[in-house]
Parts: structure tokens; sequence; C-alpha cells
């Protein structure tokens, strides 16, 4: 590339340091300089970018040009040398490993933990609403979800390990203080693998199915000290994005009483009973619409930052090597000159047959490209269910006027917890579920195992 060609994006003068916050920061420099912007953030040359076919190349098109980037070294601080921090052949090896365990049969096994789990929660939101007394929908979103990883994970150990990792629900900070003691859960993990490994027991969990993972051109498993690193990258980001995602969720819908009467019709319309049957889940357009767009308006995965191995054009722009690469899906779904309203709330913008559309008004919940999220299926399952079965028995009401305050950490999340109001709805069979009085969760039909 000649030196005339080598076109720079034009940036703030005066450097990020950390001393205020990078999410208004961020913003405050989209409004003045555009689509792609150089900065130096934390001390590093970087490169903003919040035009989807920008970040299209460097998630997708020339990915193998770029490794992880800052932000996620603050990752690794937390949850080790996982997945999702490991690059190169190591990355590649560990992912085909691991990947049979979020094939879409394995994670199908794991719904009956899904609805028991969320016959839990409905119980005690059902005797809130018949006392008429305040729910935590933050907090017990937060517990729900972390319950689910866990028994998806641990399995028969579920008992055991469940109380050491509460403190993934009741720390809402995620600073050092919080790294240091959950990596001190490490100690744990490997006592229930060396515990399973002198026993001979052959767990179908997701630690059995890594514990039995073979690499297919050499035929070596993963070793316990990688196998726990992978298990707390799971923990963390398993339930973060989730629990987040369901949070505003619940928000938006709650704001929303036309966009959560639309969704309970739909729900009785198509559900007779009280769980879908595993085949049908898809057929909940709605359901799905309303997750896609509080995915594109609160994405958990706000920031992913790559670092260029080498040098690279992006949009005539040219990139050096070593250049930091910020993209975030927040600013690009939001851009208002992708999305009519983009501050609006409307579920309709994901509509079937408006695909065309979709792909040219880019969304990123889940990132794009090999190294996108291989916990997609689980999450979408997941959250799918929980709407569908709360919202056939129970409306949500926010009555809370403050304003909503925003906190961009590694995920995006609500500063302070939703309390809200459920009401139950009697247009179905009315009144609590028969099968939660006595704690027992309802049968699922069309598990397959």
């Amino acid at each position: 590339m000649t030196s005339e060609l080598r076109r720079i994006p034009a940036g703030p003068s005066e450097p990020f340091e950390g001393g205020r916050d990078l999410f208004d920061w961020m913003a405050e420099q989209f409004s003045i300089f555009g689509n792609i912007y150089r900065a130096s953030i934390y001390g590093a040359d970087a490169y903003v970018v919040t035009d989807p076919e920008y970040a299209r190349h460097v998630l997708l098109r020339n990915w193998q040009n770029y490794t992880r980037g800052l932000h996620v070294k603050r990752i690794a601080l937390l949850m080790g040398r996982g997945l999702i921090v490991s690059e190169g052949n190591f990355w590649k090896r560990q992912r085909q490993m691991m990947q049979p365990a979020f094939h879409r049969r394995a994670v199908d096994a794991l719904t009956g933990v899904m609805v028991q789990a969320n016959t839990r929660i409905l119980k005690k939101w059902q005797q809130a609403a018949a006392e008429g007394s305040g729910i935590d929908v933050t907090e017990d979103v937060s517990r729900m979800v972390l319950e689910v990883v866990l028994r998806s994970l641990f399995g028969a150990d579920y008992e055991l390990v469940a109380p050491h990792f509460n403190l993934v629900a009741d720390v809402k900070q995620r600073d050092f203080a919080f790294a240091h003691a959950f990596q001190r859960l490490g100690k744990l993990i490997r006592e229930v693998i060396v515990r399973r490994r002198a026993s001979g027991a052959v767990a179908m969990d997701m630690l059995g199915m890594l514990m039995h993972a073979k690499d297919r051109a050499t035929g070596e498993g993963m070793s316990d000290a990688q196998i726990v690193n992978e298990i707390m990258t799971l923990v963390i980001a398993g339930h973060e994005t989730t629990a987040s995602t369901l949070n505003w969720a619940w928000y938006l819908i709650a704001r929303h009483p036309e966009v959560q009467e639309t969704l309970a019709s739909e729900i009785e319309s198509l559900l007779p009973g009280d769980v879908p049957p595993l085949e049908d889940v898809e057929r909940f357009a709605y359901v799905q619409q309303v997750l896609e767009e509080t995915m594109r308006l609160y994405p958990a995965l706000w920031l992913m930052t790559r670092k260029a191995i080498g040098e690279d054009d992006i949009g005539g722009y040219f990139v050096p090597r070593g250049t930091e690469i910020y993209v975030s899906p927040y600013f690009i779904q939001r851009h208002p000159d992708l999305w009519e309203n983009p501050e609006r709330f409307d579920p309709d913008r994901f509509s079937p047959g408006d695909s065309e559309k979709r792909r040219r008004m880019m969304t990123l919940p889940f990132s794009v490209g090999p190294r996108s999220c291989i916990g997609e299926y689980f999450s979408r399952l997941e959250m799918q269910l929980h709407l569908i079965m709360v919202q056939k028995r129970l409306r949500l009401r926010y009555d809370e006027t403050k304003p909503l305050q925003v906190e961009a950490g590694i995920n995006l999340r609500s500063k302070f917890d939703f309390m809200m109001t459920a009401e139950r709805r009697f247009a179905a069979a009315g009144g609590l579920l028969p099968s939660t009085l006595n704690g027992a969760a309802p049968a699922l039909s069309g598990v397959r195992r």
C-alpha cells in the first residue's frame, strides 16, 4: 500500500485514560466523528468502528488478521485462559473439542433443567402475585439462570458446588476483588474432576463431556487445568449474557403493555398447556422478535475488541499492525442511519419476511464469524422457554419513574435492580400451576436425548 493511500481516520486529540466512563466517551466521539475514528484508548492506538460493514470485515471476512484485544484481556483476569480468550491453533483445538457439548441434541437434552428452574421462579412470582408483594426481577432472573448453568455443567454434583458459586449472583461488581474470589473456585472444580476420575463414573453433563473430549488429530484430551479454565468461562459467560438479556427483556415488556399483550396472545393461542413441546418452541415467532429487539437495544456483549496482526484496510482507511479495533454492537444496533426510530422498542422490526432488511441493519448479539458465541443456541432456547412459561401465567408491571441507568462493564447491565409487580392471568386455566404447588416440574414432551 503506497503512502498516499494510507488514509487515517480523524479522531479526538485527547486520549481516553479511564478517568471517565468509556461507554459515554464512545457515544460522544461517535456523535462527532461518525462511523470510524482513531483514538488513544488506555494508551493503545485504536480505531472505533460503528459501521456494520466495517464490523463484518474485522469479525468475519478478514477475521484471521485479528486476535483478541484489550477488552478481552480484562475477561481473562476473571475467567482464566478459556475459549473466549485463547488464540490460534490452541483455540481451534479447544473449540473442536467443546463443540459436541453445544450441539443441538446435547442442548435439547438439558431442556428439562431449564423447565425445572423456570417452574421454581414462576411459583415464587405467582405467590408474590397472590400476596400483592413486589418481585426483584433482576435478582430472581440472575439466580434462575445461574441454576440452569450450574445444573447443566455439573449435573449430579450441583448440590455440592452451587453454594460456592452463589457469589456470581450475590456480587454485582465485576472487579478485581470478585475476580480473585471467583478464581478460588477453580480448586473446587478440580476436586470434582479428580473424584470423578477416581470413581470411573461417566457423567453426561457438560463437565463430563469435556473430561472425555478428544482432539481429532492426536487423540489427546484436555488437561484438568484447561477443563477448569473452560468451566470457569462457561459459568460466567453462560450466566452474564442470558441473565442480562432477560432482565432487559422484562424491563422493556413491562414498559410496553401492548407488546406484553401481543406476546401473551401468541402464547395463549399456541400453548394449550404450561410448557411447550420442544419441537414447538420455534413456532413462537413473536417471542423471538421480542428477544431480538431486546438484544438490539441492550446487547449484553456491548463491546468487542480485536488487535491487528498485520496491516489491513477498513473502508479505505489504513490499519497499521498492532492497532486495536473497537467494535460496539450497541452503537451499530442503534445507528440512526440504519434503523428507523432506533431508540424505540419495536419487536415488529424482526417480523418474518424482513430478513433482507435485517442483513443490512446488522445485529451482533452473539458476534459473527468463526469466533461467534458457542452457546448461542443454549442461550436462545433458555430465554424463549422463560418468556413462554412466565408470560403464559403472569403479566409484569413496572411503575418506577426514576431515570434508567446503564452500567457498561464487561457486559451491559442495569445499574439498579428492576423491582416489579406480578399480576396473575386468568385467560387460560387460571390460578397457580398445580404442578408447582408441590415443587414438581411439569413434564416436557419432545425432548431428544
